[in-house]
């Protein structure tokens, strides 16, 4: 009766054991995100507005230059939060740039080191939020293309 008993705790001890570990060390839940703004960026006026929602549609701000940026809003991923700015000059977008992504662990910036310049240029060539999603990298690519959209759509374009 001891052997059956001690067997069977030492069971349940062990499925409790597997059930509750994590597998992945990029899982959801308090990650940190980073806000990044490139030096090389021409328009760092903001106008102050907040985007800390999936629902607003963007904000904007202008340069002497005759261009305009554009803040999509924050889209509201697995891994974190994502949010891009674009820069709109004669009608057409001239830069965009993520301005906050997922960076809670290596793999995230990993990701985000491969994925984030071909979204970019894809967003270039294209000129709308109709591109493709980055292999590898389909979630963070989502929420670029909800957080363009919002900016274009701020922007009134297409």
């Amino acid at each position: 009766m001891r052997r059956i008993t001690l067997w069977l705790l030492s069971t349940v001890a062990i499925t409790v054991l597997l059930f509750s570990y994590r597998t992945s060390t990029m899982g959801s839940g308090g990650g940190d995100t980073v806000a990044v703004t490139p030096a090389n960026n021409k328009s760092n006026n903001d106008s102050g507005g907040s985007t800390a929602g999936s629902t607003q549609t963007g904000t904007s701000t202008g340069n002497s230059t005759g261009s305009k940026t554009y803040e999509g809003s924050v889209a509201q991923t697995r891994w974190g939060p994502v949010q891009v700015r674009i820069t709109v000059a004669n009608g057409k977008i001239t830069d965009v740039e993520a301005i906050e992504y997922p960076t809670e662990n290596h793999r995230d910036q990993e990701i985000n080191q491969y994925a984030l310049p071909i979204l970019h240029d894809s967003v270039i060539s294209k000129q709308s939020a109709q591109i493709d999603t980055v292999s590898g990298a389909t979630v963070t690519s989502e929420g670029y293309i909800e957080s363009l959209q919002a900016a274009l759509d701020s922007a009134h374009l297409s």
